[in-house]
């Protein structure tokens, strides 16, 4: 997969998989990711994965960035045989509407869809965990049925309870803490998605699967 390397300052560098963003682009973001994590030159310090990117620290005293750029392009061809674990399906109880999801009359009308047909197109699919990020804990997730897909909130709001699920754009995603946001909120969780406490903090991690279960009020 074609890929394009640019320094960020002298302690990182941004490795670019095309602009597309699709399951296939993903997964080599994740896979170079493991193969840093696991086979690290010296000096490697972190790898953080988004949608089509990954952001790759290093310590300059260690690792020079042509060392470092030379490794990437060669380790790149051996990470696409990288073996990732195998998804984890995990299902997510969602109340849509109302007070959770004070949104979801405005997303219907803008797509001239009842309530009932949203619940039911944003539940149907299974989704995959692209990447955390925003707030500790907050899933990306692809897969969202394309009819779905809504502008944020022109102005965002001050606060947004834990657990909300939101629509941005053609993402869908949980809000793990209250926060401001702008996703147009259609439902919300009583799972935690965010706990300091336990081990690892975040209920979910990229390549997870989610499926959304509708609980009737």
């Amino acid at each position: 997969m074609e890929m394009k390397l640019i320094p960020v300052g002298d302690g990182a560098v941004s490795v670019i998989f095309g602009s597309t963003i699709d399951p296939i682009t993903n997964r080599q973001v994740h896979a170079l990711a493991r193969r840093l994590h696991t086979q690290p030159p010296e000096g490697f310090l972190a790898a953080v994965p988004g949608y089509t990117t990954l952001l790759v620290q290093y310590d300059s005293l260690c690792l020079s960035s042509q060392a470092l750029l030379d490794w990437i392009e060669r380790e790149n061809q051996a990470a696409s045989q990288v073996e990732l674990p195998s998804p984890r399906l995990v299902e997510i109880p969602v109340r849509y509407g109302g007070s959770a999801g004070p949104d979801l009359d405005q997303v219907a009308a803008l797509h001239q869809m009842t309530t009932d047909e949203v619940i039911h197109r944003h539940a149907a699919p299974i989704y995959t965990v692209y990447l955390i990020g925003f707030l500790p804990g907050f899933a990306y997730l692809g897969g969202m049925d394309p009819l779905l897909a809504t502008p944020r909130l022109s102005s965002p709001r001050q606060s947004i309870p834990a657990g909300s699920v939101g629509i941005a754009g053609a993402q869908t995603g949980i809000y793990p803490l209250a926060s401001p946001g702008g996703w147009q909120l259609i439902g919300r969780t009583n799972l935690t998605l965010f706990d300091p406490a336990r081990t690892p903090p975040t209920l979910l991690t990229p390549g997870d699967e989610v499926r959304f279960i509708h609980v009737p009020d």
